[in-house]
């Protein structure tokens, strides 16, 4: 069985530095550096794996709500890969940009894609600070529930420049947009 379910539907797990952690809305067992959010969307599985493979949809949903997200490149099969800005929307925000000032800049390659099953991505960030360097792996996976589809995104491997807190609130929040826009096109 996994974490309680807390506001809105979502589960949270967080790992880090080797203790155990309690979250409002989840219990985060920590060991390595990695987060772990699910939710499920009421929407078909075939629709929330085509929004993350669509670069309009991902450029939609896939961004927390302090910035807004530009997708440069996206080849969405396995082997192709995307580049994606996500630039603060305030100024004041903007002092923790890891490419610039107000910009995190990363790469991507799509490691596997499975259909309607999951989608494994290797991740690097564009920075000159090195607390940033290294390759993130990011999982989503999609299975059916009684509600829809339930949706869990994987963050392992995070860069110690990232705080696990930060990647957590991201994720949340980057899958309550996919809720709504899915939710909204009634899929």
């Amino acid at each position: 069985m996994g974490p309680p379910v807390g506001p809105a539907g979502y589960q949270a797990l967080r790992s880090g530095q080797g203790r155990m952690k309690e979250r409002a809305y989840g219990r985060a067992r920590t060991t390595a550096a990695s987060t772990q959010v699910s939710t499920v969307i009421r929407a078909a599985r075939s629709a929330v794996y085509q929004a993350c493979i669509d670069p309009d949809k991902v450029a939609m949903w896939r961004v927390p709500d302090n910035m807004r997200a530009k997708v440069e490149i996206f080849d969405a099969r396995q082997g192709g890969i995307y580049r994606m800005a996500l630039t603060y929307r305030d100024r004041g925000d903007a002092a923790s940009g890891k490419s610039s000032s107000d910009t995190d800049r990363f790469q991507g390659r799509f490691v596997e894609l499975v259909p309607l099953d999951r989608i494994v991505e290797a991740v690097e960030f564009e920075s000159p600070d090195p607390q940033f360097a290294g390759e993130m792996r990011i999982t989503t996976t999609f299975a059916d529930t009684e509600r829809g589809t339930e949706v869990t995104i994987l963050c392992q491997n995070l860069p110690p420049g990232i705080r696990l807190a930060d990647n957590e609130t991201g994720t949340i929040q980057a899958l309550k947009k996919l809720t709504a826009l899915l939710e909204r096109e009634g899929v």
